[in-house]
């Protein structure tokens, strides 16, 4: 049994294989709906902090599918207080095949998959957000067709959806810089980390500059300032931060063809203008779309319940492929 906590638990291979089963069950979705692999099969959805994708491109790929997904808020749960992690992941074992969770603190993830008898989620937390990045990878990817070589800039606060994206970034090969102010940049154990994860084209570079961030390249993503649960930090990061505002002037810098990317919810007219959110090089809501069928995709391999007649862009296999397959489990 496998969890999903981290890319940096993946092999570039598997993770390829999850964005082409994204592909097919987007093409699958738009054409005809997909089948129904997961019928009869449910998710707890597990929530700390609230979330308007998480909750509802998971709750509408378990349905895609043919699934259930159940919705847990805060109260209902109270996960390490009201009860303890390892006995919620032991009820909810018993209850659903798959688990879902969102929390602030990465160790009570890791603490539900340790207890879990079904495969666990990360849908977020305080130190990474790895199902958004793989929907940020399958859309730089339909834009692209390629992810090694290309390279991004991300701007902002080095959050949790930084690190993600700096994991993703080495398992693909692409050349990532982060524009953030200084004492906002990542942990160079995290750096390290990427690192050492690193695939052909892939390197890492951190300034405190954020036009030489974005010089040249092919994707622009930014984040808002304050996360949930830094409120507090609100005023003094918008002193700090309006030099790394995602505007049409810092966008001229970035190749005539550069995507922009904000995992949202935006904070319009801070981290990102109206102008670039609502702009020809926008990706924000295919962005936001992608979010379900790359979801789909973690759901369906986590499962094992791989289509066994459907392969391939748009769900159809060629004669040689079933010829081969015929037979085989």
């Amino acid at each position: 049994m496998k969890h999903f906590l981290d890319i940096a638990d993946w092999t570039s291979e598997d993770l390829g294989q999850m964005l082409e089963l994204a592909t097919t069950l987007k093409t699958e979705w738009q054409q005809d709906g997909n089948p129904a692999v997961l019928k009869q099969k449910a998710l707890a959805m597990v929530f700390q902090k609230p979330s308007l994708r998480t909750r509802m491109s998971f709750e509408m790929g378990m349905q895609h599918l043919g699934g259930h997904a159940i919705y847990l808020s805060p109260a209902e749960i109270g996960l390490g207080k009201r009860e303890s992690i390892a006995d919620v992941a032991r009820v909810l074992s018993g209850y659903v095949d798959i688990i879902m969770a969102r929390t602030f603190d990465h160790e009570h993830v890791l603490e539900l998959a340790r207890w879990s008898a079904v495969p666990v989620i990360n849908g977020l937390t305080d130190y990474n957000h790895p199902c958004q990045a793989m929907a940020d990878l399958l859309t730089i990817y339909e834009n692209y067709g390629r992810l090694e070589g290309l390279r991004m800039a991300y701007l902002g606060d080095s959050n949790n959806v930084t690190t993600s994206l700096l994991m993703g970034a080495a398992q693909f090969g692409v050349k990532m810089t982060i524009g953030s102010p200084e004492g906002y940049q990542p942990e160079e154990q995290v750096l390290d980390k990427a690192r050492k994860l690193a695939h052909n084209a892939f390197s890492v570079e951190v300034t405190s500059d954020p036009q030489a961030a974005v010089e040249g390249v092919d994707v622009v993503y930014t984040d808002t300032w304050t996360s949930m649960g830094q409120e507090e930090e609100a005023e003094k990061r918008r002193q700090v931060f309006p030099p790394f505002q995602v505007n049409s002037d810092l966008l001229r810098h970035a190749a005539d063809h550069a995507i922009v990317l904000h995992c949202l919810p935006a904070h319009r007219g801070e981290e990102i203008t109206d102008e670039v959110a609502d702009g020809p090089q926008s990706r924000l809501f295919p962005q936001a779309e992608n979010r379900l069928h790359a979801q789909k995709a973690i759901l369906v391999t986590l499962l094992d319940a791989m289509p066994k007649a459907k392969k391939g862009k748009g769900g159809k296999g060629d004669k040689k492929d079933k010829k081969d397959k015929k037979g085989k489990k």
